[in-house]
C-alpha cells in the first residue's frame, strides 16, 4: 500500500485541482454571455459534436503529422549542428550570432515568411516548427557537448578513433540528457506555434478549426478545441515523453541509490 500512496496522493491532488478550476468556471461563465464565455456544460456538448463528426480525427491527424515532420528535421539538424559546434571552438564562436537570431525571431514572423515563400501548404506549419525548435535542441546540443571531459577525448584520440567514433561514443552519451530536455521543450513549442501557422496558413488542422470557429464567433467549439489540444500534450507529455525520459536515464536513479 506503502508503494501506491505517493501516486495515489497525486491522482487525489489533480482530480481536486481539477473540481476547483471547472467550478470557478462555471461560476464565471453564470455571470457572462455564452459567447464570451461557455460554461462546461455548453463546452462539453460541442465537445461531443466534435467527436461524433467525421473531420476530427482527420484535422488531428494532419496537425501532427505536420509537427512530428518538423520536430524530426529540426532534431536532425539540431543535433547535427549542435555537436559540430560543440566539438569546435572556432565553428562556435563564428555561428554563435546566427544562433542568437534564430532565437530572438518570433514564430509569428516565420510563420509571415512561410506563407510568403510556401503559400497554404503542409510546408508553412513544417518550416515554422522547424525554425523553432531547431535553435532549442542545438542550444541544448552543443551545451552537452561543452560538458565532454577533455581526457575522454584524448582518450579516444589515442586509440586512434575516427571523428565519427569519438562523436558516437564520447560525445553523444554525455548530450543525451542535454538533447531530451530540448527535444522535450521544442516539441511543446512545435504544437504551440503549429496552431500559429495553420490558423494563418491552412486550410485543415486543429489551429483551422480555431480561427473558423472564432470568425464564426463559436466560443463553445473554440473552447472545446481548446480542452481537446490541452488533453493530446498532456497524454503526449505524460504518456509517452516521461516515461522515455525515465526509461532511457534510468541508470542516474540506480546511481543515486
Amino acid at each position: 500500500m506503502k508503494a501506491y500512496s505517493p501516486l495515489l496522493t497525486l491522482v487525489v491532488q489533480r482530480l481536486v485541482l481539477i473540481a476547483i478550476f471547472a467550478v470557478a468556471w462555471w461560476l464565471a461563465s453564470q455571470r457572462m454571455p455564452a459567447f464570451v464565455l461557455p460554461g462546461p456544460d455548453k463546452t462539453w456538448q460541442a465537445l461531443m459534436a466534435l467527436w461524433q463528426g467525421h473531420r476530427l480525427f482527420h484535422d488531428i491527424g494532419i496537425t501532427f503529422s505536420r509537427v512530428l515532420s518538423g520536430f524530426l528535421l529540426a532534431t536532425l539538424v539540431g543535433t547535427l549542428l549542435g555537436l559540430a559546434l560543440g566539438a569546435n571552438r572556432l565553428l562556435a564562436q563564428f555561428f554563435e550570432p546566427l544562433l542568437a537570431v534564430f532565437n530572438t525571431v518570433s514564430s509569428a514572423i516565420w510563420a509571415i515568411f512561410a506563407i510568403i515563400w510556401f503559400g497554404i501548404s503542409d510546408a508553412t506549419t513544417i518550416f515554422v516548427v522547424f525554425m523553432t525548435a531547431m535553435p532549442l535542441i542545438l542550444t541544448n546540443v552543443w551545451q552537452g557537448a561543452q560538458t565532454v571531459d577533455a581526457h575522454y577525448v584524448e582518450l579516444a584520440h589515442s586509440f586512434r578513433m575516427g571523428r565519427l567514433q569519438t562523436l558516437w561514443k564520447i560525445y553523444l552519451p554525455t548530450i543525451m540528457p542535454y538533447f531530451f530536455s530540448g527535444a522535450r521543450l521544442a516539441f511543446g513549442f512545435g504544437w504551440r506555434v503549429s496552431l500559429v501557422a495553420e490558423t494563418l496558413g491552412s486550410s485543415d488542422g486543429i489551429g483551422y478549426r480555431l480561427r473558423q470557429a472564432g470568425d464564426l464567433v463559436q466560443t463553445d467549439q473554440v473552447f472545446a478545441w481548446t480542452l481537446l489540444l490541452v488533453a493530446l500534450m498532456l497524454l503526449l507529455e505524460g504518456g509517452l515523453l516521461k516515461p522515455l525520459e525515465r526509461y532511457l536515464f534510468r541508470w542516474k536513479q540506480r546511481t543515486r541509490d
